[in-house]
C-alpha cells in the first residue's frame, strides 16, 4: 500500500541456513531460542531445519530503550543457544535474552540477525555480553566512511554476504521466474 511499483519481499534465510548447516557439527546440542513471542515461527523453522530444540523468552518492552525479559519456556541447560532475529538495533533485546539463557545454563550463545543496525548502546551492550558469536548479513555496511563501527565486537562478528541471493532474485524477476522459489528449502520468507 506504500508503493506504486511492484516489490518483492526478500529473505536472508537461505544465507543463514547455508552458514549454520556448514557449522552444524560445531554447534553440538542446539536450542533455537526465540527472543520474543513474535519470532517463534522463525525459530521453530530453524529448529526443524537444523535439528535443534526450541525455547521461547517472554519479553516485555518498557519503552523504546528498555526491555525486560521474563521467563523462559523450554530448556537451554548445557546447550548451544542460537537466537535469530530480523535486526539488532540497540542490542537491548538480545543482550537481556543472552543473560537469561546464561542464567538458565546455556553452554554457548550465538546471535544472528539479518540487519546489523547497531546504534545507541549496541556496541557497549554487545561488547560486555556473554554472546560468543554475532552473525549478521552485509545489508548494512560495517565500515562507513573508512571507520569500522563494529571494532568492539570484531573478533566475535561473522558477516554473511547477501549478494548472490540478491543476484538470484534479480535474475528470477528479469526472467519472469518465481522469487519465492529461492526460499522454498528454508525456514520461510519472514526474515
Amino acid at each position: 500500500g506504500f508503493f506504486d511499483i511492484p516489490v518483492d519481499h526478500l529473505s536472508a534465510t537461505p544465507v543463514f541456513y547455508r552458514y549454520f548447516t556448514s557449522i552444524r557439527e560445531e554447534l553440538g546440542n542446539l536450542c533455537l531460542v526465540s527472543p520474543d513471542v513474535g519470532n517463534v515461527k522463525v525459530a521453530e523453522g530453524f529448529a526443524n531445519l537444523l535439528g535443534g530444540e526450541l525455547a521461547i523468552i517472554h519479553k516485555r518492552r518498557i519503552d523504546g530503550k528498555e526491555v525486560k525479559t521474563g521467563g523462559l519456556i523450554g530448556s537451554v541447560k548445557g546447550k548451544t543457544v542460537l537466537m535469530y532475529d530480523d535486526m539488532i538495533t540497540t542490542a537491548g533485546t538480545v543482550c537481556e535474552a543472552a543473560k537469561l539463557v546464561l542464567e538458565e545454563g546455556a553452554a554457548k550463545i550465538i546471535v544472528a540477525a539479518t540487519h546489523p543496525v547497531m546504534v545507541g548502546m549496541a556496541m557497549e551492550r554487545l561488547g560486555t555480553s556473554p554472546i560468543s558469536r554475532i552473525v549478521c548479513t552485509n545489508t548494512i555496511p560495517a565500515v562507513i566512511a573508512g571507520q569500522d563501527r563494529l571494532v568492539p565486537i570484531r573478533e566475535r562478528y561473522v558477516e554473511l554476504c547477501v549478494a548472490e541471493m540478491l543476484g538470484n532474485a534479480i535474475h528470477n524477476i528479469h526472467h519472469n521466474k518465481s522469487v519465492s522459489e529461492l526460499f522454498r528449502l528454508t525456514a520461510g520468507a519472514k526474515r
